[in-house]
C-alpha cells in the first residue's frame, strides 16, 4: 500500500467522523426535548420548580397522567383524533395509489394536463380554503361533526398522487402485460402487481398523511365547537390554558399526544429504509 493510498484512508475516515459526529450532535439536540418533555411529566412540582433545572428526577410520580385522565376526557380527544388521522390516511394512500397507477401506467384524453392540474394545486397555500372550506361545511350542516373533519381533509391528496405516479412509473410495463395475459383485469393488477412493489412509498405516504392529521390544529379550531369533538391539538390548547400552572399534567398530555406519532413511525421505519435504499438502487 503506497502512501498515497493511506493519505487517502486517513482523509476518508476524518471525513465520516466528522458526518457522524454532525449527526450524533443533530439527534441529540432533537431528542433533548422531547426527553426532557417526559422526564418534566413524571417530576413532583417542588422538583419542576427547582433551580437550576435538572434531568434528575428524584421521586418520580405517576400522578400527573392520573389527573390528566380525570381531570379530562383524555380518551375521548385520543379517539377523536386517531379516527379522523386514520380515515384520512386509509383514504388518501388507497385514492392516491389508485391514481397514481392510472397516470403512470394509462393514457387518457387530458391525462398529462389533469396531472399538471394536481401539481399546480400545491403551490395553494391551505390558508386559502379555509373561509371557502368553512362556507361550504356549513351549508352541508357538517360543522361539528367527523364528516366536516374527515371529507374536506380528504382533498390533501396531490403530493401522493405525484408520489406514487413518479415511482409506478418506473415499475416495468412487462410484468403489467404478464398479468393480463394472465386474465387480471385492472384492480386486480393494481392490487397484486403494483401494490406489492409500492410499499415503500404507502409507508411514507401514510406517515406523512398521519402526522399532518394528527397534528391539524386550525381546522379543527375552526369547525369544532363542543368539547366532545375535540382532537388532541386542541386538547392541548385548552389543557394550557385551564392548567398551565401544572406544568407536569401539561407535559404529561403533550407525552401522549406523541406516543401514536411515535408508534406509527417505528412500524413503517423499514418500509421507509426499504424505500431510500431502492430509490438509491434505481438513480
Amino acid at each position: 500500500m503506497t502512501g498515497r493510498d493511506i493519505g487517502i484512508r486517513k482523509d476518508s475516515l476524518g471525513v465520516k467522523t466528522c458526518i457522524y459526529a454532525f449527526l450524533i450532535a443533530g439527534a441529540i439536540t432533537m431528542a433533548l426535548p422531547y426527553v426532557w418533555m417526559f422526564v418534566t411529566s413524571i417530576k413532583p412540582l417542588e422538583e419542576i420548580q427547582s433551580f437550576p433545572p435538572s434531568f434528575v428526577v428524584k421521586n418520580p410520580t405517576l400522578e400527573p397522567y392520573k389527573d390528566l385522565f380525570h381531570m379530562v376526557p383524555m380518551m375521548r380527544y385520543l379517539f377523536n383524533s386517531l379516527f379522523v388521522a386514520g380515515a384520512i390516511t386509509l383514504f388518501n394512500v388507497f385514492a392516491t395509489s389508485l391514481a397514481g397507477y392510472a397516470f403512470a401506467k394509462h393514457k387518457f384524453w387530458g391525462r398529462d394536463k389533469l396531472f399538471l392540474l394536481f401539481l399546480g394545486s400545491l403551490m395553494i397555500p391551505w390558508q386559502v380554503n379555509i373561509i371557502p372550506g368553512f362556507v361550504i361545511v356549513k351549508k352541508l350542516g357538517w360543522l361539528n361533526t367527523y364528516r366536516g373533519l374527515i371529507i374536506p381533509s380528504m382533498a390533501w391528496c396531490a403530493f401522493g398522487i405525484f408520489l406514487n405516479r413518479q415511482f409506478i412509473y418506473s415499475i416495468p410495463d412487462d410484468l403489467i402485460d404478464a398479468a393480463r395475459i394472465d386474465g387480471c383485469n385492472e384492480f386486480m393488477i393494481y392490487r397484486k402487481v403494483i401494490l406489492p412493489l409500492i410499499k415503500p412509498v404507502i409507508a411514507t405516504l401514510a406517515i406523512f398523511t398521519f402526522l399532518q392529521q394528527w397534528n391539524n390544529f386550525v381546522w379543527p379550531l375552526v369547525i369544532i365547537h363542543t368539547s366532545d369533538m375535540r382532537t388532541i391539538p386542541l386538547a392541548l390548547a385548552v389543557l394550557t390554558g385551564q392548567f398551565g400552572a401544572n406544568f407536569a399534567m401539561v407535559m404529561a398530555g403533550a407525552v401522549i399526544a406523541t406516543l401514536p406519532m411515535l408508534i406509527v413511525y417505528l412500524m413503517f421505519q423499514k418500509y421507509i429504509i426499504k424505500g431510500i435504499a431502492m430509490t438509491g438502487l434505481k438513480g
